[in-house]
C-alpha cells in the first residue's frame, strides 16, 4: 500500500528531545512507523536538549518511554533495538552559541549533501529564532532541510509574526512545517473524503439544508501540574484558535482543485478570512467564558482550577463560541466550537444538524437529520434518520442511527496523529501542515475576542467540574433555537 512505503534516508533533529512531547508521543510514533517499514534502517534520530546525557542514558530513557507510552503487543525486542539503533543524543543549549553545537555538526560531515534534514522544535516557542539562528550560524541548514514548529505559535498576532519572521529569516516558506497534530487525525482528514467523495453528502453541504454545526473537544482533565503553563493560555489560545478552527475549515471550506497543498490551504484561509468578527459590542452574546471549580469527575472528589492554580485568575477553562462563516454557502449557519477542561466525558466531534423536513404526510414534523464525526474516542461516524415506527401499525416515525466505527484492517489500533506527520515533514509534502497565513488570519479573528474578554465585555462564568459547562453555554445555542449534541441524545 503506498501509504506504507519507505521514505528516503533522513536525519531527524529532535531539539527538546528529553522532554515530555518527545517521551510521550514523538518517539512512539517513530517507533511505529518503523514499525510498518516506513523507516528505512539507516535513518538518523538525533535528539538535543540541555540534559547533560551520553547516548547509552538517552536510549535507556527513549526504551522506558517506549514500554510505558506504546501498548506491550506491538514491542517486539527485535523492533525495539532497531530502533533504538537509530538513535543519538547531543547535550546542547540550542537557543545559545557554543562549542556544543560541534558535536550536533560533527554527526553531518560524513552525510551526503542532499540527504533530508528535518528539525523539529519540541521547545517553548520563543526560542524558535534562535535555534534557527545558531542552525545556520554552524550551517546546519541545506537546500533539502524542513523546519517542523510545535504550537502555540504565539500568544497573539505581535507573537506570532514575531516569531514566523525569526525563523522566516533563515527558512523559505515551503521549507516551514507548523504541526497541528489534529490534521493528522484521520477521522479529520476523513472530512473531505466524506465531502467531497460522496455525492449524497456533497449536494446537502451548505445552508440550505444545514442548520447548524457543533465542534467539540472537551476532556475530563484538568490542569493538574500545567496549571502554571495553562494560566498563559487559555482555552481559546490552547484549543480554538488553531485546532478547532482548522476542523471548522474543512467543515466549511469549498472544494479545493485539488489534494495538492496549497490548493488545500487556499480554501482553508477563505474561511478563516470569511469569519464575520467578533467585536466588543458581540463578544457578549457570541462568546462564553468559564472556569471550572470543584466537582466530582468519574467518581472522585476533584479541586477547582483556581484551587490548583494556587491564586486567582482570569484564564478560561471553558471556551463556547457562535461563528458565522459570511460565505454564500453557510449563510445563517451557526458555528458552535467549544472546548473544556473537567467536561463531564472526554470526546471530541463534529455535529451537523440538518434542517427539519417540510413534509406534513406524516402529521408531525420529522426529527431533525444529524451527522456525527466521532473525531475521538471510537472514531466514525453516526447517522440519524427517520424510519416507520416497527412497533406500531400507524404510520408514526422513529429516529434510526446509521453508525459506522472506522476500522484499521485487521483490527490494529488508529495510527497517532503525529505518526503521519512527522514523515510526511520527511517526504516534503506539506498539505496537512498550516501556512504562514492561515497562522496570521486566525489571530486575526481570535485576538479581538481575547481583547474583549481581557476588558471583561464577557463576564467569566463558573461551572462545577464534572459538568458540560455553564448554563450561559445552554442559553448560547437557545437563543438560537439550538441545543447541545448531549442534550439532545
Amino acid at each position: 500500500m503506498e501509504h506504507f512505503q519507505q521514505v528516503e534516508p533522513f536525519d531527524y533533529v529532535i531539539f527538546g528531545a528529553t522532554g515530555d512531547l518527545t517521551m510521550r508521543k514523538l518517539l512512539p510514533a517513530l517507533y511505529n512507523r518503523l514499525r510498518m517499514g516506513q523507516i528505512p534502517d539507516d535513518a538518523r534520530i538525533i535528539g538535543a536538549s540541555r540534559t547533560e546525557l551520553d547516548r547509552e542514558a538517552y536510549v535507556a530513557r527513549a526504551r522506558d518511554a517506549l514500554k510505558r507510552f506504546l501498548p506491550s503487543d506491538i514491542l517486539s525486542p527485535e523492533l525495539v533495538e532497531r530502533f533504538l539503533a537509530l538513535l543519538n543524543y547531543v547535550p546542547l543549549d540550542s537557543s545559545r552559541q557554543s562549542e556544543q553545537w560541534d558535536s550536533l555538526t560533527s554527526l553531518f560531515t560524513k552525510a551526503q549533501p542532499d540527504r533530508v534534514r528535518v528539525f523539529y522544535f519540541a521547545t517553548a516557542p520563543q526560542l524558535y529564532g534562535s535555534i534557527c539562528e545558531n542552525l545556520h550560524r554552524y550551517g546546519l541548514i541545506t537546500a533539502n532541510s524542513r523546519v517542523v514548529l510545535e504550537k502555540p505559535i504565539g500568544t497573539d498576532m505581535a507573537t506570532a509574526t514575531a516569531i514566523n519572521d525569526g525563523v522566516g529569516q533563515y527558512f523559505p516558506e515551503k521549507q516551514i512545517y507548523r504541526i497541528d497534530h489534529y490534521l493528522g487525525k484521520e477521522t479529520v482528514q476523513n472530512v473531505l473524503a466524506l465531502r467531497f467523495a460522496n455525492p449524497l453528502m456533497n449536494a446537502a453541504w451548505s445552508g440550505e439544508y444545514i442548520e447548524s454545526v457543533q465542534i467539540t473537544a472537551v476532556e475530563t482533565v484538568g490542569v493538574e501540574n500545567r496549571a502554571a503553563y495553562y494560566d498563559t493560555s487559555g482555552a481559546l489560545r490552547d484549543m480554538i484558535q488553531n485546532h478547532l478552527l482548522q476542523v471548522l475549515c474543512l467543515v466549511a471550506m469549498e472544494a479545493p482543485d485539488s489534494l495538492e497543498a496549497d490548493a488545500v490551504r487556499n480554501a482553508k484561509l477563505a474561511v478563516l478570512k470569511a469569519l464575520r468578527p467578533i467585536t466588543d459590542a458581540t463578544a457578549a452574546t457570541e462568546t462564553v467564558r468559564a472556569q471550572y471549580t470543584a466537582g466530582m469527575v468519574d467518581g472522585k472528589n476533584v479541586p477547582g482550577y483556581l484551587e490548583e492554580l494556587g491564586k486567582p485568575s482570569a484564564t478560561e477553562t471553558y471556551a463556547a463560541i457562535r461563528a458565522w462563516v459570511d460565505t454564500p454557502r453557510w449563510k445563517k449557519v451557526p458555528f458552535y466550537i467549544r472546548t473544556a477542561k473537567r467536561s463531564g466525558k472526554k470526546v471530541s466531534e463534529i455535529v451537523v444538524t440538518f434542517r427539519p423536513s417540510a413534509t406534513t404526510m406524516f402529521g408531525t414534523t420529522p426529527a431533525r437529520n444529524r451527522l456525527v464525526l466521532r473525531i475521538q474516542p471510537n472514531e466514525g461516524l453516526d447517522l440519524r434518520l427517520n424510519v416507520k415506527n416497527p412497533a406500531l401499525d400507524v404510520f408514526n416515525l422513529l429516529p434510526a442511527n446509521l453508525d459506522t466505527s472506522i476500522r484499521m484492517e485487521g483490527g490494529l489500533p488508529f495510527p497517532d496523529s503525529y505518526e503521519r506527520l512527522l514523515l510526511d515533514a520527511v517526504r516534503g509534502d506539506p498539505v496537512l501542515f498550516i501556512r504562514r497565513d492561515e497562522v496570521e488570519a486566525a489571530w486575526h479573528w481570535a485576538e479581538p475576542i481575547l481583547e474583549a474578554w481581557k476588558h471583561d465585555k464577557t463576564p467569566m462564568q463558573t461551572y462545577s467540574a464534572g459538568s458540560y459547562g455553564p448554563e450561559q453555554a445552554t442559553q448560547l445555542l437557545a437563543s438560537h433555537g439550538d441545543t447541545w449534541h448531549e442534550a439532545s441524545e
